[in-house]
């Protein structure tokens, strides 16, 4: 007789055990000893991605409190609190985040934190750190530090693996190495340069297959090559602001409207007037939806309060016509947004 379910093989049970949705599982781990040890096993997360019963949830970082992670459920709108980033940094910001094999990538960055009492900054600029959460496990775990430390670079998923590039190092000095993280060997590997530096913060997203870098202030866009042996520079004319990417295709927020980029054509999708007074904010993509996470409003010169935020935005791109709604605002989370992914569970 099964311990998990009267009358059921154990592998039928986690079968079925893994159509659950992963916001209830905290409940699930209250029926048995057994059921808490499913809960925690990998095979229970495989039997998900092969039945088709994994989700979507988006993972946030914000300045507030310090180095404090929270997943978004979009199937229950509610959001789930990690235990904090044991890094010895700081508020660490400019940092990188991804997220692949199941786990959630957090990846470089520096010391955002000031003294209260001099206002000088802490003296860690950029780090090699590489930490993991399994959500399996629920805790966070550190891997094979970067090749070079690097802050405000480009950072994305190529194939499984992890893909930096560019950024700032220690002393803030841009470079232009580039690297790649095998998560399953926990292995960095280098890879070819980017052209040139740029004294400017970078990031990264894949389009059809391939690495596009783009630096802030550039319309130029550099683009690692099939083979990954090289880099061309592409001319696109991208527009600057927060960008998002849906069903590939690049979505920008630019001077209170939302852009679809299409090559070097652009078109307005709907107006996003309403962020025009909020700085700090996230914006990124789950699914065909675009979500608007958290940032602070002010000052501006008729008021010099700073407020921070938790709300949450989405607009629906399915449909004849885009349309925005509310999610359940963060519960832990709130301010400027250092960092944002979605994570498949």
């Amino acid at each position: 007789m099964s311990e998990l379910i009267e009358g059921l093989p154990d592998a039928v049970a986690i079968r079925c055990i893994a159509w659950v949705p992963f916001y209830l599982h905290p409940k699930l781990e209250l029926v048995s000893r057994a059921w808490r040890a499913v809960i925690h096993s990998p095979e229970l997360f495989k039997a998900r991605q092969e039945l088709g019963s994994a989700e979507d949830l988006l993972c946030v970082c914000a300045f507030d409190p310090e180095n404090l992670w929270q997943l978004y459920d979009p199937l229950s709108d509610h959001w789930i609190t990690l235990p904090v980033l044991p890094s010895k940094i700081r508020h660490l910001a400019h940092f990188g985040v991804v997220s692949t094999s199941g786990k959630l990538f957090v990846l470089g960055g520096g010391s955002d934190a000031v003294d209260p009492l001099t206002g000088d900054q802490d003296g860690s600029f950029a780090t090699n750190e590489v930490w993991s959460y399994d959500p399996v496990m629920r805790q966070w775990t550190q891997c094979a530090s970067m090749l070079v430390p690097r802050a405000m670079f480009a950072c994305c998923v190529l194939n499984g693996k992890i893909l930096v590039a560019g950024g700032f190092t220690s002393c803030r000095k841009s470079i232009s190495q580039v690297e790649i993280y095998d998560p399953d060997k926990d292995v960095w590997i280098p890879m070819p340069d980017l052209h040139r530096t740029h004294n400017s913060a970078c990031s990264g997203v894949v389009i059809d297959g391939k690495v596009h870098v783009l630096h802030k202030g550039l319309s130029t866009v550099l683009v690692l090559d099939s083979a990954g042996s090289g880099w061309t520079v592409e001319d696109h004319g991208c527009l600057q602001g927060p960008m998002a990417v849906v069903q590939g295709a690049i979505y920008v927020m630019s001077h209170g409207l939302i852009f679809k980029q299409e090559g070097k054509m652009r078109k307005v999708v709907v107006s996003a007037s309403e962020f025009r007074r909020r700085i700090g904010f996230a914006m990124t993509a789950l699914g065909d939806e675009i979500y608007v996470i958290g940032g602070v409003i002010g000052p501006d010169r008729w008021n010099w309060h700073i407020k921070p935020m938790s709300d949450v935005d989405i607009l629906t791109l399915s449909g004849e016509r885009p349309t925005w709604r509310q999610a359940a605002p963060m519960t832990r989370c709130r301010g400027t947004i250092l960092g944002c992914t979605q994570l498949r569970i």
